[in-house]
């Protein structure tokens, strides 16, 4: 643990910075707990469908003699196999936000009991049609109780295989943020406004905490965008006092996609990407300009820079790659991420669901 200190004017204020591995026991043990099965995604019910459908095809393989009578069954079984899916996955994504927090015994016995109810829901379907002149209950619910613990076994998997990696994401984003230059360039630029410009270094140390304790006090799987632009906001405040002239930034944020779940610390550190590589290498600075919009159900979020100093060296890519990863354990298919360097700026695009 470490402490700064300034007496500016008579004043004391002190601003206290704990590190990284400090925190990984308070961030292990909260986001593994209680691992969210996300069964609302849409990448989880086209593989679902997919699943059900690969089953529906094989079982009217045992009873067909030739392509058009596995069609007949195939189509036959396709007509209760897939809606009775999409009314598991329907109920198994209202009821997942109220069990997330409960034993994985109870979400057990919650998924196979609609996964029996949707059984039955299938059957009841071929029978409404006249496609059934004798329906097998109990055999759909047990064809039901069956096909959902092999989706739940799936999920509790997919879930399982997630926590390790969003883990290390986190942690790997965290020790990103929190450069050591900086933090001695910020508590350098704060020292030497404290005799001069009091009010304005206990503002920049304010900041610089508010970014620490958002950075590792927050153990959350996701954000919505308004923190996150609240975040960038009062790192590109310490670093346009750093700048001064050659830092030029323009907002243009869309309120209706405040409300947008983002991963964690995601434009924090592509604000800083874009300073290090577009500001720091050119003696007349650089524009930053950070975009969101929301059409329809999507929200597009663009972070570009110009780079006067051009492209320069090129960098490992690994924030980059570490941002795409996070944005797709948290949406899945559902997120789209591009960067691309034209015409002397260097655009990063993200879309996300609304």
């Amino acid at each position: 643990m470490h402490t700064f200190k300034a007496r500016p004017a008579g004043k004391t204020f002190a601003v206290t910075f704990l590190r990284t591995d400090q925190y990984i026991t308070l961030l292990l043990p909260s986001a593994m707990t209680h691992p969210s099965l996300t069964p609302c995604h849409i990448g989880v019910a086209l593989r679902a469908v997919l699943f059900t459908s690969t089953i529906a095809g094989v079982a009217a393989g045992f009873e067909s003699a030739g392509p058009q009578d596995w069609i007949q069954h195939f189509s036959l079984l396709s007509v209760g196999m897939l809606p009775a899916t999409l009314a598991w996955l329907i109920a198994a994504c209202g009821v997942e936000k109220y069990l997330q927090n409960r034993s994985p015994r109870l979400r057990w016995l919650s998924g196979l009991s609609l996964g029996a109810a949707a059984g039955l829901y299938g059957c009841a379907m071929l029978a409404l049609v006249n496609l059934l002149t004798s329906p097998p209950w109990l055999a759909s619910m047990a064809a039901g109780l069956l096909l959902s613990a092999v989706l739940l076994s799936w999920l509790f998997w997919r879930a399982k295989a997630r926590m390790p990696a969003a883990t290390t994401a986190r942690l790997s984003e965290l020790q990103s943020c929190i450069r050591p230059h900086f933090l001695f360039n910020t508590l350098n630029t704060a020292i030497a406004l404290v005799s001069e410009q009091p009010l304005k270094a206990e503002a920049v140390l304010e900041d610089l905490s508010e970014l620490f304790r958002s950075a590792l006090a927050n153990p959350a799987e996701s954000d919505t965008l308004a923190q996150e632009v609240a975040l960038a906001r009062r790192y590109l405040a310490i670093e346009e006092i750093r700048f001064g002239a050659r830092l030029r930034v323009t907002w243009q944020i869309d309120p209706r996609a405040d409300q947008a779940r983002v991963p964690p610390l995601l434009l924090q550190p592509l604000v800083e990407n874009a300073i290090r590589h577009g500001v720091e290498p050119s003696a007349d600075g650089a524009e930053l300009k950070i975009t969101s919009l929301r059409r329809g159900s999507v929200v597009l979020i663009k972070v570009s820079n110009t780079m006067p100093a051009g492209s320069g060296e090129r960098g490992n890519g690994l924030a980059l790659a570490n941002l795409r990863e996070r944005l797709a354990l948290l949406h899945d298919v559902q997120a789209h991420f591009q960067s691309v360097y034209r015409d002397g700026i260097f655009q990063v695009c993200l879309e996300i669901p609304a």
